[in-house]
């Protein structure tokens, strides 16, 4: 793929993203789409009653956009989006991209829930959970359909993990997990809009490398998106993505590894936030095991370290960075072991 388009596709997203924000936001404000602070973090967030939410509609909007762009140049100036034998690649994408969007309706409905129902705590875990594992399953479904018949996973340095039956249950769980992972990610200003803006970006370095020119142009595209939602979104926060947004996010990310069948990486590439919301989990476990003592100050870990008294910025920096640190390693990883 040419470089031009490489580097058009997200800067276009970011103007998109970045200038939509300056027209969604007095809109958001006027439509009383307002976020309510969960009574738990109040002692935190409290100054942050108010601020509209569904900012989340910036960057799908922009990376849809940004991305059909870059495909019609791709195609104009010679290139094709079908380079292997199953000639089923712009299919997987349109799969990936339905995914995002089925996720992104759900958390529409929870934050629409939150916002003009008043009910903070937004729709109940079962009506979330449900239609998450019919999504999942669908979009595991769909590449099976698709030509991705593998039920092995590769593992660097080690081989090939061969799940057989078990391959399927197992996708499903994760991709519903590491779809909500994302999702906690969004409770500190810029935190989930930086760490994907990093995590985009090396997910294009492992679609270019496995020849997935589609996810390369969705991935630049979602990365680009988020930077320019990032302008509307660092602390103090103007808006915030709400579910609406965070669930497309972690819907994408979770496509994009699927897509790739390179489930290890992904989970190198997506640990920050696999971490953050295991330890939801453990304290969750915990909490139930000591009958009400809990093992840290506040889940996910990021309000943790708020209570600690590290600023949004520096939770931001922080975690952003680890990100950084942990999509470096994967695509090493993917180089050294030519998986």
């Amino acid at each position: 793929m040419p470089l031009w388009i490489q580097i058009t596709v997200p800067i276009l997203a970011f103007l998109l993203s970045a200038a939509i924000g300056t027209i969604l936001i007095p809109q958001l404000k006027k439509l009383g789409m307002k976020q309510t602070i969960n009574k738990y973090i109040t002692s935190i967030d409290g100054k942050k009653q108010g601020t509209p939410m569904m900012g989340g509609f910036m960057f799908i909007i922009a990376s849809i956009t940004a991305l059909a762009v870059g495909m019609v140049l791709y195609i104009v100036f010679g290139g094709t989006f079908t380079l292997r034998s199953d000639n089923n690649d712009l299919y997987k994408l349109i799969a990936g991209l339905v995914f995002a969007l089925l996720n992104s309706s759900l958390g529409f409905a929870d934050d629409y829930t939150k916002a003009v129902k008043k009910k903070n705590d937004g729709i109940s875990m079962r009506q979330k959970l449900i239609p998450q594992f019919i999504f999942a399953a669908a979009f595991v479904w769909a590449l099976w359909l698709l030509g991705d018949k593998s039920t092995a996973v590769e593992i660097p340095f080690i081989g090939s993990l061969e799940l057989s039956y078990l391959y399927f249950p197992l996708m499903v769980c994760f991709a519903v997990y590491l779809t909500n992972a994302v999702n906690l990610t969004d409770g500190v200003d810029g935190l989930c809009g930086s760490m994907t803006v990093i995590a985009g970006l090396a997910l294009a370095m492992l679609s270019t490398k496995f020849v997935f020119p589609e996810y390369t142009l969705f991935s630049l595209a979602v990365s680009g998106a988020c930077l320019g939602f990032l302008v509307h979104n660092l602390h103090p926060a103007k808006v915030f993505m709400g579910d609406t947004g965070s669930m497309y996010l972690g819907a994408f990310i979770t496509a994009v590894g699927f897509a790739l069948h390179q489930h290890f990486l992904l989970i190198i590439v997506a640990l920050v936030y696999i971490i953050d919301a295991l330890t939801v989990l453990i304290q969750r476990l915990y909490y139930k095991i000591t009958h009400g003592k809990r093992l840290l100050p506040k889940t996910p870990i990021h309000h943790g370290f708020q209570e600690m008294g590290f600023s949004d910025n520096k939770v931001t920096i922080m975690f952003t960075t680890a990100t950084l640190i942990c999509g470096i390693a994967a695509y090493l990883f993917a180089l050294k072991t030519n998986i």
